[in-house]
């Protein structure tokens, strides 16, 4: 995707040929900032605090921290201290497990002095491969919304909700969820997005508005409960959102907030779609509410940031002192109420069946 016209990826291989470039989106959407990890812990440090985020990417740039780790030491042993140490930053992901899983087994059995060209060789092609995959979903979401535009008779303007970020800040490029909206507004259909503003660290107000601006795609940021309201009122054609993780039965575990989405588009038969890569299946799963939810620091909930009147960046405090807050990050969306899951290898039932019939590569249980 392009911001200010030039094209960025939302990680990738600095100059030097071995440093790591990522977006700090925890600046955005006030001011852009670059960041080079230079080290594993570098990149450990990066998702932990959500510098990089969104379930493709962190397993991007945790690939990428394998390679710098092997680059300081290609032991089998520092090679497992490493993958130990990114896993543990964020438990709710599959793709960090399965990212991490790639490049060590792309190296474990080579000699020490062949490891590290490897990794790095592994690494590229999971950001490559992220790439076409969000592509993909995109092209098979847009024939979706093309439906939707003709069920509505081409009149007016598509209105999509989303929650969280999906978007190419949460991927390589493209996004999964907001892939087949660029792609849809590419074609012509005047598309138009309510964006969930997605507390408590506000990926949609700050991150998924920012992209859709800088695309010049309509949207408008409301809060989060405001969804089953539009949807009442017939002001939501359908819904999209990614996921964290995918179960092999269907279930989906996104951003907190997305089961009770999916409830009030079940209510009012409005159609509500997952973009997921292949990365994001967890077939050893078959239950979402087996699903590990990271439970996060409460100043994210007490605290909220901003930029003030004078143009200063600040942080204000909004409970009472003394009150307590929890801060579960993610919730699980049951397969019954997804209408379809759209993967880079086409749409398919949120079923074991529906993902089967697309992944039958995959070796059985």
């Amino acid at each position: 995707m392009k911001i200010g016209g030039r094209h960025y990826r939302s990680v990738w291989v600095e100059p030097d040929g071995w440093s790591v470039g990522i977006i700090d989106q925890t600046k955005l959407p006030h001011e852009f900032a670059l960041l080079r990890l230079a080290g594993a812990e570098d990149c450990a440090r990066a998702i932990k605090t959500m510098q990089t985020r969104g379930a493709p990417l962190i397993g991007a740039v945790a690939a990428y921290g394998l390679c710098m780790a092997l680059r300081a030491d290609s032991s089998d042993a520092a090679l497992d201290r490493a993958h130990a140490m990114l896993l543990a930053q964020r438990p709710t992901a599959v793709n960090l497990r399965w990212a991490l899983d790639a490049v060590r087994d792309a190296v474990r059995n080579r000699p020490r002095g062949e490891r590290v060209a490897a990794a790095y060789a592994k690494a590229k092609d999971i950001c490559d491969d992220d790439a076409a995959t969000c592509e993909a979903i995109g092209e098979h979401g847009l024939r979706l919304f093309e439906q939707a535009w003709a069920k509505k008779g081409r009149r007016g303007k598509l209105d999509v909700l989303t929650h969280c970020n999906a978007g190419w800040l949460a991927t390589v490029d493209w996004g999964t969820a907001l892939a087949p909206i660029y792609k849809a507004h590419d074609a012509g259909i005047p598309i138009h997005v309510w964006v969930d503003e997605t507390r408590p660290r506000n990926q949609g107000a700050a991150l998924t508005a920012w992209e859709l601006g800088q695309h010049g795609v309509d949207h408008t940021v409301v809060v989060d409960n405001a969804g089953g309201h539009l949807m009442q009122h017939g002001m939501v054609d359908l819904c999209i959102v990614g996921t964290d993780r995918v179960t092999a039965n269907g279930d989906v575990c996104n951003k907190i907030g997305t089961y009770l989405k999916a409830l009030a588009a079940n209510d009012n038969g409005v159609p509500f779609y997952v973009g997921l890569p292949h990365s994001t299946i967890d077939w050893t799963l078959d239950d979402g509410m087996k699903i590990p939810i990271e439970e996060r620091g409460a100043e994210e909930v007490t605290e909220i940031a901003g930029r003030a009147p004078d143009g200063t960046l600040t942080r204000v405090r909004v409970p009472p002192q003394g009150s307590a807050a929890a801060n579960y990050g993610f919730d699980v969306t049951p397969a019954r109420l997804v209408t379809a899951l759209i993967t880079e290898r086409g749409v398919c039932p949120a079923t074991r069946a529906g993902l089967r019939a697309l992944y039958d590569s995959h070796p059985k249980r």
